[in-house]
């Protein structure tokens, strides 16, 4: 992320970035804590993933491993389920939890849940203008202020795409934790551990948001400012 340089309009940031580092300290804390506690069904997150897609009708949809750690992900556009590696092979209560909410996310694109949708659909534009914001408000500011507008409004469309993130993620983890204490991989007092895991994983989303929101209320303002 570019900023600009200091002035007074970075009190806006400053408690939406507090707020990411200690959403970003949560989340791994919290998966590196269950990570260590083995759920009593010692299914794998494979298991889990690969049981709970057949059983939505989702065989085709292949699950691989992925590279790195806490990049687990579903892929919309190549319809694959990727896991790390202590979620593909691990038993533990945070590589179940994880294994399963991707598994909604999967499960989302079948069934074609509206904001993920959204989200897939607006993803070109809000990449494209999560980078190409900064030219223009750079430029907007040292050569034509027209062009601060093209930047604010390219990054808008960035900040929509962390908004209707939650909804998604939100749905996801709900659709994981059922799906968990249905099929039985994990037992009643495992349950709020499993909560533990996702909530904090959502906490990182809703940080992202917040500090989006912030950054796109400090050029509204620097742009004011600058008329």
């Amino acid at each position: 992320m570019y900023f600009m340089p200091f002035d007074s309009t970075i009190i806006i940031l400053l408690p939406a970035i507090m707020f990411a580092m200690y959403a970003q300290s949560q989340v791994k804390s919290t998966f590196n804590k269950y990570l260590r506690v083995s759920t009593r069904k010692g299914y794998s997150g494979y298991d889990v993933a690969r049981t709970l897609l057949d059983q939505n009708g989702l065989r085709d949809v292949p699950i691989e491993m992925a590279r790195g750690h806490l990049s687990d992900h579903y892929d919309p556009r190549g319809r694959v389920l990727r896991l790390s590696n202590e979620v593909y092979r691990g038993s533990s209560v945070a590589s179940v939890s994880v294994a399963a909410h991707e598994v909604g996310h999967a499960i989302q694109h079948a069934n074609g849940y509206v904001p993920l949708t959204f989200r897939n659909a607006i993803f070109p534009i809000a990449s494209f203008g999560s980078s190409a914001a900064w030219f223009f408000v750079i430029a907007g500011f040292l050569f034509a202020p027209p062009l601060l507008d093209v930047g604010i409004l390219l990054y808008t469309a960035a900040v929509l795409f962390q908004v209707v993130t939650l909804p998604v993620e939100f749905n996801a983890s709900s659709r994981a934790l059922r799906l968990l204490d249905t099929n039985g991989f994990i037992s009643t007092e495992e349950y709020k551990p499993a909560q533990k895991v996702l909530k904090a994983a959502a906490l990182t989303y809703v940080a992202a948001m917040a500090t989006a929101v912030a950054q796109l209320l400090r050029l509204i303002v620097l742009r004011n400012r600058r008329n």
